[in-house]
């Protein structure tokens, strides 16, 4: 696919269109009170079997969203006996926490890393084990119109709130250290990486990778494909009811989250990508609310993004920033 969305220079000067609810604070910080009615309970077991040699696994069991079981891994270098800066990760969209030696990486480089389940995924491309225990009115197959009728009732509230509880979950842990806590993510991981970042304003680094869930009302008319096309597809059996779907959609975009994210960032951006248009990303970036980032940009890359290229990139700079 040759570029198709706006030049560079252009890109790097967009605005989203997306209107910020009025409500914006009040509704998020409502629905993480509320969240924390319900104990964390955060529970770590050893996992002895992994055949790993050079890092410890914990099984995450911790209460997410209305006191509901999320699962996660605990990876840490092998024989750690002192807190480390902890690398809390999300998952792209339809994908589970897969198996302990999926995630080597950030323990390799000497951290704690913690990877968030996502509720109801992870039959895609990587298995998952969380389920989601809440219906939805009529939704088309996939998870972007599941509750899309009403704020209170949509699916990212439930998995943004999850994402929140779990950087709490990975601070719990004795061998982490809290006050040292990045999180990042690819495509729905980024998203939630942001969503992260603007709701704990205590982070020292958020890095979301190619990241999904931002600028949806360029985002639903841009591209055709999934899973943003699952938007457009509801709405032409919903007929008048765009509107509707947008303000709900408006309390989950990235770039309201971005503006909100008090910690340096390393973005990337794929000027191919098809399932997250660049102009998108570059909305969450320039309205990125800390002065310290920065965006790796793939001219030529797909949805992909700069894949091992970028992990290179977030290791030359988020170690620097998690052991300040």
């Amino acid at each position: 696919m040759a570029l198709f969305d706006l030049p560079l220079e252009e890109l790097r000067t967009y605005r989203s269109r997306s209107v910020e609810p009025e409500d914006f604070d009040a509704f998020w910080s409502n629905t993480l009170t509320e969240a924390r009615t319900h104990d964390l309970d955060a529970r770590f077991e050893r996992c002895a079997d992994t055949g790993l040699a050079t890092v410890d696994v914990y099984d995450v069991t911790f209460t997410g969203f209305g006191g509901h079981p999320v699962k996660g891994w605990f990876v840490i270098p092998a024989g750690t006996t002192e807190p480390l800066p902890v690398v809390v990760e999300f998952i792209g969209y339809n994908g589970g926490r897969s198996l302990p030696h999926a995630h080597l990486l950030w323990a390799s480089a000497g951290m704690a890393h913690f990877v968030m389940d996502t509720r109801g995924q992870g039959s895609g491309w990587a298995p998952g084990d969380t389920a989601d225990p809440v219906g939805s009115a009529p939704s088309l197959a996939g998870f972007m119109t599941r509750g899309v009728e009403d704020p209170a009732t949509y699916y990212y509230r439930r998995v943004i709130t999850d994402a929140v509880r779990a950087v709490e979950a990975a601070r719990s842990h004795p061998l982490a250290d809290a006050s040292r806590t990045a999180v990042v993510g690819a495509s729905q991981g980024g998203g939630l990486a942001l969503a992260a970042g603007g709701l704990v304003p205590d982070l020292v680094a958020v890095a979301p990778d190619v990241p999904f869930l931002c600028d949806f009302p360029r985002a639903t008319r841009l591209t055709d494909r999934k899973p943003y096309r699952e938007i457009g597809d509801y709405l032409k059996t919903h007929r008048g009811r765009a509107e509707q779907v947008h303000r709900t959609l408006s309390y989950f975009d990235g770039v309201h989250f971005a503006a909100r994210c008090r910690a340096p960032a390393l973005f990337s951006v794929a000027l191919e990508d098809l399932t997250c248009p660049p102009s998108t990303v570059f909305a969450a970036f320039n309205a990125y609310g800390h002065a310290e980032k920065e965006i790796e940009v793939y001219d030529f890359n797909d949805h992909e993004g700069g894949g091992p290229f970028q992990q290179a990139a977030q290791l030359a700079r988020l170690p620097r920033l998690l052991k300040a």
